[in-house]
């Protein structure tokens, strides 16, 4: 074996490179955050080649002089460090997104790095260049206040790294994605971003506030769901958390749409993810995803953002006061959106539409598709009995609409209008002031007996039942360990365990709306469910999916013959119920067209 040596200079930063510079947009990512610490409020990304010929960031940000340039790519060099009471430098204290001093002398360890930079009292520019690690002199150069990086070559001194980049589309891609995610986290600045002389993106500084975040999301993600966030805003315990979450019915089939930032740093953290996913899970099908842009502001000391080595990952403190805040905020947004659907709803109706009459009766190849709610199980007829009786009179026949139509009102305790009919014995017709609302009477009903079952069993509790033979359950150790210590949150949702002994637990009581239930399997989810995201989502969304069917199954069925008075009840009592624009699994519950849709299916406009 050999003996044991040090490493030279240029392979320890090329090692370096390699943890800090990944592919092009990483060093597009460090360049630009360095950009947003020196205050710019334009940035302009030029990439050729996916970044690989090359990468260049002009800012106007404070600048350097020649003494900060030259120490700006040695290792280790930084300005943004605070130093405590000791003189030593605070690792937990850090305000800024770049604090190492790695990402410039990686960078040009790697490929050719020129920088050109002027402070904004400055008489003079200065440059300085980097080749595969070999540092130039600092030169008097001309430029203007700020500071340009140029890096072309990427990976040249590591040919071996070349061969993992992918096509030039897929690293452009990457870099404009890196881009928009930073832009989202800092409205103020303005961004442009070219590619071989084409430009992909162009956004101005927005003004402070709500508003101007508001829409500089929108230019990201599209002005649909600009139209169909609700505002988030809360605090606890000095965590603020901010930004803005999609309607429901404004969903996704993966979680691209969502976007997480911690003090203004894109993450990837699961502990959000999962806070998102169990806000959202009372709504939205297992295979669904919503689109939000969420803000956390924390003390820095707060939180360690230095687990990664692209700080793409955090660690909090209190984990658990995060995600509390991070689902109470979403739920309480959610339920004062009321009965609101997203306006995509009354697009894809009349996207559906459209492609038929065109086709002569052929099928639209991009009708919307909703989520299939899962298959009806038998057994609750006895449960359902007490979950029915959403309106008085519902057992009325009558067909139609009485002779003496109410009056359409433009009031605001009326935003679903007034009942003028029903067609098939499945949908409600509502005439509002501006158009007509089109509701699927099964659907609305389902998720309006669906939240009087979750009222009841928050008052009540949820009703255990004692297993006769209580269940053993083998598990690893630690997830044995994990499950035990939620022990009590778990028995308030009915599900009653303790420990038998090192990696077992004995299950004494269930819910008893389960019925027949795999008890060790629902007991390994729960082990996951933990390990993953730190809560048990399988008893919670278990739970749910049952409530789900008993609504289901006691709700006015499609084919349900109703008078004008129980239509127009039903409409009421959704306008007062949270949630009630889309049903259990995620399927809207009512199509809003505006007379001027309308009008143009017609060609009248």
């Amino acid at each position: 074996m050999s003996r044991i040596r040090r490493l030279s200079e240029g392979t320890i930063n090329r090692i370096a490179a390699g943890e800090v510079v990944e592919r092009p947009a990483s060093a597009v990512k460090e360049l630009v955050e360095n950009a947003l610490d020196a205050g710019a409020r334009h940035i302009d990304i030029v990439v050729e080649g996916g970044g690989r010929d090359l990468i260049r960031v002009t800012d106007d940000g404070s600048g350097m002089d020649a003494e900060e340039m030259a120490l700006a790519v040695e290792r280790h060099a930084t300005s943004k460090l605070h130093v405590d009471g000791s003189g030593q430098e605070d690792l937990h204290d850090i305000a800024t997104l770049g604090f190492r001093g790695e990402a410039l002398p990686s960078i040009g360890a790697v490929a050719r790095l020129g920088i050109v930079s002027r402070t904004r009292d400055g008489d003079t520019a200065h440059r300085i260049s980097v080749e595969g690690g070999r540092t130039g002199a600092v030169e008097p150069a001309p430029g203007r206040a700020g500071t340009q990086i140029e890096v072309r070559d990427l990976f040249y001194a590591t040919p071996a790294r070349l061969k993992f980049m992918k096509s030039e589309r897929a690293e452009t891609q990457a870099v404009s994605d890196v881009v928009k995610r930073l832009a989202m986290a800092h409205p103020e600045t303005g961004f442009t971003l070219t590619s071989g002389g084409r430009n992909l993106l162009r956004l101005e500084p927005e003004l402070p506030g709500e508003a101007g975040r508001l829409t500089r999301l929108g230019a990201i993600m599209g002005r649909d769901f600009e139209q169909n966030a609700l505002a988030i805003d809360a605090m606890r315990e000095e965590i603020g958390l901010t930004g803005f979450a999609g309607l429901p019915t404004y969903n996704r089939g993966t979680a691209q749409m969502q976007y997480l930032f911690v003090n203004g740093r894109p993450v990837r953290d699961k502990l959000i993810v999962g806070a998102v996913r169990g806000a959202y899970a009372d709504f939205l099908a297992r295979d669904r995803h919503p689109a939000v842009a969420l803000f956390i502001a924390i003390d820095p000391r707060e939180v360690d953002v230095n687990v990664h080595p692209a700080k793409a990952e955090v660690r909090f403190r209190d984990a658990g006061l995060v995600r509390g805040l991070i689902v109470g905020a979403l739920k309480r947004a959610l339920a004062e959106a009321g009965h609101r659907a997203s306006t995509t709803v009354a697009g894809a109706a009349l996207g559906a539409i459209r492609p038929e009459m065109a086709a002569a009766g052929g099928a639209p190849s991009y009708a919307p598709r909703w989520p299939s709610p899962p298959p009806s199980r038998p057994g609750f007829a006895e449960d359902v009995a007490d979950w029915q009786g959403a309106f008085t009179g519902l057992g009325g026949h009558a067909a139609r609409v009485e002779d003496a139509p109410l009056e359409v009102v433009d009031a605001p305790e009326m935003p679903l209008g007034v009942a003028r009919g029903q067609l098939h014995e499945t949908y409600v017709i509502a005439q509002t002031a501006d158009g007509i609302v089109i509701v699927d009477q099964h659907a609305a009903h389902e998720r309006l007996v669906y939240e009087r079952m979750k009222k009841a069993m928050a008052a009540k509790g949820v009703a255990r039942q004692m297993l006769l033979i209580p269940e053993v359950v083998d598990l690893d150790e630690a997830e044995a360990e994990r499950i035990v210590a939620r022990a009590a949150e778990l028995a308030e949702l009915g599900f009653v365990l303790e420990s038998f002994g090192p990696g077992a637990i004995v299950v004494r009581e269930v819910p008893a709306l389960f019925g027949k239930l795999d008890v060790a399997g629902l007991v390994r989810d729960l082990a996951d469910d933990l390990a993953e995201l730190d809560e048990a989502l399988s008893l919670k969304e278990r739970l749910e999916e049952v409530c789900g069917t008993i609504a289901c199954h006691g709700s006015v069925r499609a084919g349900r013959r109703l008078t004008a008075e129980e239509m127009n009840a039903l409409l009421r009592e959704m306008e007062a119920t949270p949630h009630s624009g889309q049903c259990n699994h995620g399927r809207p519950t009512y199509v809003e067209l505006k007379l001027s849709d309308i009008e143009r299916l017609f060609g009248r406009r």
